[in-house]
């Protein structure tokens, strides 16, 4: 069969689906017994993507571009075809119209996304680790109940929570082509959500320094009126947000496609531009703090800052870069044409954002020297425990150069003599 050929300018990809499902179809002067432009609606409501097939003769296939879809590999600089039957109408399956997007597959880009998906899960999955052990030693110990501790665990239950969700997001979603395709209800749940906890460790982070700036700035502060504005930060706002950045792309934007795995960059400052504000505020508490410590409460001082204050400033301080790296570098996402670009901010995500939680269980709990001392202290007691109780049942009858007799839960037994002037 011929091919009639028509490749996808940059002015098409441009258009919105307003324009595109506007302009195609309009043409006036269709000609007789050839197949008819038609949009390709079933490639829009199951990949978010748009194309307009051409008239074409009958007996012919029409090739287009094929659209960039990178978690499914497609290459943008391959071909896609639609069939144009003898009797001049598109080739069907199920009473449906069908194009060709096989050969759009790039093996090589396939096999390079589902690496970076499995080590994604790799990474999640050893902070999830990290983290459920952390989160073991502080609800453990009673000795480690304290304000800053419970901050702690609230931050460390937003990672859990939210490094399961994204587990499920790149197990259950991404590998499975179907699921973005038909975009149930429940894919686009776990989306919400893992943005949601994902705002709730940055809300967790921004109480860290918080509660750094009152425990030195302020002198007297009740412990328990302030967790219930530290809960408030840290579920509470980031409802607000989430929800704020849902309905744009509900309403607005309308970017619930393909389990809302596309956004324009319009909605993104609406999830981008409070977290970016967060960390500020996070940074200025952190450094003030700071200040106060090498200035009115330094070492030499007669009021120095206490040692626990001046670790969590210096870990928070090292977690605040970590954190903000990925939201830094999300408006200045480069372009998938620009492969060696792309696959660096690709490698660079990889590397930071899932062992963001093991990053905070060793430097707030592993690295604690508070948790140190006290697994320290739960170690020698078991240990001193051990040894007790092994020795607890023996009694030793008789003299130190006599055949002496142990008497273990009431039953004897003869000791040889150690002297060995009776041999």
């Amino acid at each position: 069969m011929e091919s009639i050929s028509l490749n996808g300018s940059l002015e098409e990809e441009s258009l919105n689906i307003s324009q595109v499902y506007r302009d195609c179809g309009n043409n006036q002067n269709v000609t007789p017994g050839y197949c008819p432009e038609v949009f390709d609606t079933l490639l829009y409501l199951y990949l978010h993507s748009e194309i307009c097939w051409p008239e074409t003769a009958p007996g012919t296939k029409a090739s287009h571009s094929c659209p960039r879809i990178n978690q499914l590999g497609f290459d943008s600089s391959k071909l896609a075809y639609k069939e144009c039957l003898e009797n001049g109408t598109w080739f069907q399956i199920e009473g449906k119209q069908w194009a060709n997007y096989s050969g759009c597959v790039n093996i090589e880009e396939y096999e390079f996304y589902a690496m970076i998906n499995k080590l994604h899960v790799i990474g999640y999955s050893i902070s999830l680790v990290a983290l459920s052990v952390s989160l073991a030693i502080f609800v453990r110990f009673r000795s480690l109940r304290c304000t800053r501790i419970r901050i702690h665990t609230q931050l460390f239950i937003s990672f859990i929570l939210n490094n399961i969700t994204w587990i499920l997001w790149y197990k259950l979603v991404i590998p499975h082509p179907e699921v973005t395709q038909t975009n149930p209800i429940w894919c686009q749940v776990i989306h919400v959500m893992a943005e949601y906890f994902m705002v709730a460790n940055y809300m967790w982070m921004l109480c860290e320094g918080l509660h750094l700036h009152l425990a030195l700035i302020v002198v007297f502060v009740r412990e328990e009126r302030t967790m219930k504005w530290f809960f408030a930060i840290g579920w509470g706002i980031p409802v607000y947000i989430v929800a704020q950045h849902s309905a744009v792309r509900l309403f607005v934007t309308e970017d619930t496609f393909m389990c809302w795995l596309h956004e324009s960059s319009f909605s993104t400052w609406f999830l981008g531009v409070p977290v970016l504000i967060t960390l500020l505020l996070c940074t200025v508490f952190l450094i003030y703090v700071l200040w106060v410590i090498l200035t009115i409460m330094h070492p030499n001082s007669p009021n120095p800052a206490p040692l626990g204050i001046r670790r969590a400033v210096r870990a928070a301080l090292i977690l605040i870069p970590l954190f903000g790296l990925h939201f830094l570098l999300l408006p200045m996402i480069p372009s998938p044409t620009d492969k060696a670009l792309f696959r660096f901010y690709l490698w660079l995500g990889v590397i930071s954002v899932p062992y963001q939680g093991l990053c905070c269980a060793c430097l707030f709990c592993f690295a604690n020297q508070d948790v140190i001392q006290t697994l320290k202290g739960f170690i020698h007691r078991k240990m001193h425990r051990r040894h007790a109780n092994r020795w607890s049942n023996y009694r030793y009858t008789g003299a130190v150069d006599s055949a002496g007799v142990y008497v273990v839960n009431g039953h004897s037994s003869h000791r040889k003599s150690t002297d060995m002037t009776r041999l």
